[in-house]
């Protein structure tokens, strides 16, 4: 009933959400006023100045019997917009393309196939997505406020959302879960294009293979949402020109200087609240041990060593 393709919308879930967001407020706004103006009449009505002596109301089954059907009613009422709203969103079209999601502290990335990834959601208008979405860390909620769509993202476990895209254009991805220091800048863009545009942009999007392996693996852990790879300070320190320097770290809480080598950035990432840098909190970071194989850990090293400070 509500999965309509009217280009007006920004995605088939449009009308669907929104007749049920409008029907409920209609009627929650609806009984606002009207349960205030009864509130005032009888205030005004049945003031102690005009009734001193208090009168026994005797029963009647017919208003009881009103206030219990017609709020049912009402309910029943909200719940059928509500369910068929809803229930598009969980019945999945076989031919939607598929486009894997991963969220971590702060980002979004988006893998389509071929091992090709993107910061960015770019999809070809008028063809059903499934996103297939999981999380590196922590809860976090994916929301396209335009298309009307959002599902929380949970570590361990592959929740499901899809849509039809329906009208060009960008549309802001947002996180409304709180997950952490950076949650309210966890954003990320839906780009809507033609599918001739579309195919292009596939087709330019390097593969992930490509991509330095030392860097692929931080991204794959989630490094590089607490840690910069150009001098900002996040969460954690930043990468860049980070191998070789010399830094105060507080062991026990006593402040020791040392310098970034190997075996230290082995330590950070295996044990990472035995040496802290100074300015930076403790229990901000698990511990990779087990996570990440050595031979990986080694790897993400030697890609370190390349970063040099500008």
């Amino acid at each position: 009933m509500f999965t309509t393709y009217d280009p007006q919308y920004a995605s088939n879930m449009v009308e669907g959400v929104d007749t049920a967001f409008y029907v409920i407020f209609g009627i929650s706004f609806f009984f606002l006023i009207g349960i205030t103006a009864v509130m005032i009449w009888f205030i005004y009505k049945y003031h102690r100045k005009k009734h001193p002596k208090a009168i026994q109301v005797k029963e009647r089954p017919a208003l009881e019997i009103a206030w219990t059907i017609i709020p049912t009613i009402l309910v029943m009422v909200m719940f059928y917009y509500g369910y068929i709203a809803f229930s598009p969103m969980r019945d999945i079209p076989a031919d939607a393309r598929v486009v894997k999601t991963v969220a971590k502290m702060w980002s979004w990335e988006f893998e389509y196939p071929g091992n090709k990834i993107s910061s960015e959601l770019v999809l070809p208008i008028n063809e059903a997505v499934v996103l297939e979405m999981t999380s590196l860390d922590v809860v976090h909620s994916l929301f396209i406020s335009a298309f009307r769509v959002k599902e929380d993202v949970v570590p361990g476990v592959v929740s499901y959302m899809w849509f039809i895209p329906e009208r060009l254009g960008n549309y802001e991805i947002l996180c409304t879960e709180y997950c952490g220091l950076n949650h309210s800048y966890m954003e990320s863009v839906a780009r809507v294009i033609t599918k001739e545009e579309f195919e292009a942009w596939l087709d330019s999007v390097p593969s992930a293979a490509n991509m330095d392996q030392g860097l692929a693996i931080m991204r794959q852990n989630a490094c590089t949402g607490c840690h910069s790879m150009d001098g900002t300070k996040l969460v954690g320190p930043s990468f860049q020109g980070i191998f070789g320097r010399t830094v105060t770290v507080l062991i026990d809480g006593t402040p020791t200087q040392v310098t970034v080598d190997s075996a230290y950035l082995y330590r950070s990432i295996v044990d990472p609240d035995y040496e802290v840098v100074e300015g930076y909190n403790k229990g901000l970071m698990k511990s990779y041990q087990g996570v990440i194989k050595d031979n990986d850990i080694q790897t993400i090293v030697q890609f370190l060593k390349t970063l040099q400070k500008e």
